[in-house]
């Protein structure tokens, strides 16, 4: 009876060590350099580096308050927005007055910020925020929405300020999948080169 136990012990153990090298260490060793061989941009984060130094990532919404940049997609993260340690929404359904608080305080800013738009719909992804609380990306519509406010702001024309968002609006991945998106800080950091 000793014998079995022991037995079992010696080979539960060494199956232990082998499956925790092989699963542990061996298998994210080779796909961390498969990744970083053939996908080595997106393996590293899908960062965008400006001059050498890193503005941020393509995956990760940044907070832009500036009335000359495009403003993103509200964030539910906390202590801060954006917060990629604490990813997820707020969970506050449509009728929960901590999100009709938020929504309606949202628009009133935009309202204000955009006073010459009194009659135009306010595009839902500018006051809900993502189910990751991370968006980086905003509709068409909303970049639309706030061309005129950028253009005054930076002293463009508005023609121009909208061959940027054109410029920087994904289509549908294959064609069909998905919708159309703009990457707000790749439009932004457009926004800052263009002369």
């Amino acid at each position: 009876m000793l014998k079995e136990i022991a037995k079992q012990t010696k080979n539960s153990v060494f199956f232990v060590a082998v499956f925790t090298v092989l699963v542990g260490l061996i298998y994210p060793a080779v796909v961390t350099l498969f990744g970083q061989v053939l996908f080595p941009k997106q393996a590293s984060g899908s960062l965008i580096v400006v001059n050498g130094k890193t503005m941020g990532s393509e995956l990760i919404g940044q907070p832009f308050d500036d009335v000359k940049y495009f403003w993103g997609r509200p964030s539910a993260t906390s202590p801060q927005a954006y917060n990629a340690a604490s990813s997820g929404g707020s969970n506050l359904g449509p009728t929960n007055q901590a999100q009709l608080d938020a929504v309606k305080g949202r628009v009133d800013a935009l309202k204000k910020a955009h006073p010459d738009q009194t009659d135009s719909p306010i595009p839902m992804d500018l006051v809900t925020a993502s189910g990751s609380g991370l968006d980086p990306h905003i509709s068409p519509a909303a970049a639309e929405y706030q061309v005129t406010r950028v253009a005054k702001a930076r002293g463009m024309d508005v023609q121009k300020v909208k061959e940027l968002v054109a410029q920087n609006t994904q289509g549908r991945w294959l064609g069909f999948i998905g919708d159309p998106a703009v990457n707000v800080l790749k439009l932004n950091l457009a926004l800052d080169s263009a002369k």
